[in-house]
């Protein structure tokens, strides 16, 4: 344990890294997200529930189940971010949250398993993973920079809304979604509060050099058979794989962090987690659980809500 908390990052952190970012919000900032809210189909009591929709960086739309408890508020807000190629999930998954009082809302990332547009338009492979999404082409095309910052435009949709109080901003998820939960933070650091657990899309280079191909992570050594066999442009690939590599970004969050990590995890290694863990300067805490790989933890889920209760207090 003690080698997994003094563990640093292999991949290679960009020159331009942080003018890249800025660089980056500053096209987000320009984006007149144009909000629109639909009723939705599903409805409870205690509740308003809503399809919303708003437009991101490259034009594309992006959704997101919006959950509001009936009442003038103003109210805390939980963003949710989903696992790898799936999507936002049920709307009574969110249930619990806003009857404790908060606005909830449940992204699909762009192109994945749920209602938001993947407006492409990138050169090179589009086959396999958005993880190698871009890699042929400018930097700024890489398909999870745009992901980051709609998970950062999200937060700002939400902090504009007369019934949500600004100053109450969590966010949580697993997997991709614990990765989204970072980046969430670091790029919109007045999120107060973040539950990630096992996050993906952290020191590739490490993830590489442990051969971990049969998960997510496999679409990088396909990228390799099929475009850089003999490893010409390894250097160059991972370091610009660096601009979306979260060990980088997690020294600008500022809010709380709150994470769990499967010590038996195979999809997303310990390594490659704490070298992103390691590098967070905010307050933080870790639970761990020995014998759990990339799965659902006993007790996780209470122990969140326990944390993001916290944001009910003004």
């Amino acid at each position: 344990m003690l080698e997994l908390l003094n563990m640093e990052g292999r991949n290679p952190k960009p020159a331009d890294y942080e003018a890249y970012w800025e660089r980056a919000l500053a096209e987000m900032r320009s984006v007149d997200p144009q909000v629109e809210l639909i009723k939705s189909d599903f409805q409870v009591p205690f509740a308003a529930c809503y399809e919303m929709y708003w437009t991101g960086v490259r034009g594309a739309r992006i959704h997101a189940k919006l959950l509001k408890p009936l009442g003038q508020g103003p109210f805390p807000a939980i963003m949710q971010f989903h696992g790898y190629s799936v999507h936002s999930g049920n709307w009574i998954d969110k249930l619990p949250y806003v009857a404790a009082g908060f606005v909830v809302a449940a992204m699909d990332c762009r192109g994945q398993g749920g209602l938001s547009e993947d407006t492409g338009g990138v050169k090179g492979t589009t086959r396999q993973g958005h993880i190698v999404r871009g890699l042929d082409d400018h930097p700024d095309q890489l398909l999870y920079r745009h992901i980051f910052l709609d998970t950062a435009q999200l937060a700002q949709v939400l902090m504009a809304m007369p019934e949500v109080d600004e100053q109450r901003i969590g966010a949580m998820g697993g997997s991709q979604g614990g990765a989204l939960t970072i980046a969430c933070g670091a790029l919109e650091p007045r999120v107060r509060q973040l539950a990630p657990n096992s996050p993906f899309l952290c020191d590739y280079q490490r993830v590489w050099e442990m051969d971990v191909t049969n998960t997510a992570y496999q679409e990088l050594q396909a990228f390799f058979r099929n475009h850089d066999p003999r490893h010409l442009r390894e250097n160059e690939i991972f370091t610009k794989l660096g601009y979306i590599d979260l060990q980088h970004l997690a020294d600008r969050i500022q809010g709380e962090v709150y994470m769990a990590v499967g010590l038996m995890d195979k999809a997303c290694p310990p390594p490659s987690q704490f070298a992103m863990y390691n590098k967070i300067k905010a307050p933080k805490r870790l639970e761990l659980y020995p014998d759990f790989g990339h799965e659902v933890f006993p007790g996780w889920h209470d122990l969140i809500m326990q944390f993001m209760l916290k944001l009910n207090v003004h």
